[in-house]
């Protein structure tokens, strides 16, 4: 297995891999991928990246800004999406682990994560990794005209901004 940049040549193995999530109705309030221009401007320089295996893409993590105001320049969002047959084989980890690691080379002090109360896997999965809960927003977006809430999730670096 191999981790990768996710680029514009790649993008369609990722938009595949967003659908199925979309699909699930766990995973975001989007209901329609971004072409890459739009994913791509609304995500940071760095940190955004696809595990492969032979020419397979089993999942891709990115990083996106929470603010635009410089004060917020060591925070960001995480987001994790696993290729539908590749669900708990802990491709999830393997890509949240690395986001971590690119993060804090790149000065990032907190990753953030809003996840759909529901989707209790991707809950443990960050859990696992150091996140913790700090919250929730009750009925904080519509689905299919359906409130839902998001659980509020943290992590702190033990190496920067401390």
């Amino acid at each position: 297995m191999t981790i990768v940049p996710i680029t514009e040549a790649n993008y369609p193995l990722v938009a595949k891999i967003y659908k199925e999530g979309i699909n699930t109705g766990l995973a975001t309030f989007e209901t329609q991928v971004p072409a890459w221009e739009k994913w791509h401007t609304a995500h940071l320089n760095f940190g955004n990246i696809a595990l492969l295996s032979e020419d397979k893409m089993l999942g891709w993590a990115s990083l996106a800004p929470v603010s635009s105001r410089c004060v917020y320049g060591g925070v960001a969002e995480v987001s994790v999406y696993i290729a539908e047959a590749y669900r708990g084989k802990g491709i999830g980890k393997k890509l949240l682990q690395e986001l971590i690691k690119i993060s804090e080379e790149h000065g990032i002090w907190t990753l953030q994560a809003g996840i759909m109360t529901a989707n209790i896997a991707s809950i443990h999965l960050h859990t696992s990794c150091g996140f913790r809960i700090i919250g929730y927003r009750e009925k904080i977006g519509k689905l299919h005209d359906i409130w839902l809430d998001n659980t509020l999730l943290e992590r702190r670096s033990n190496n920067i901004g401390i």
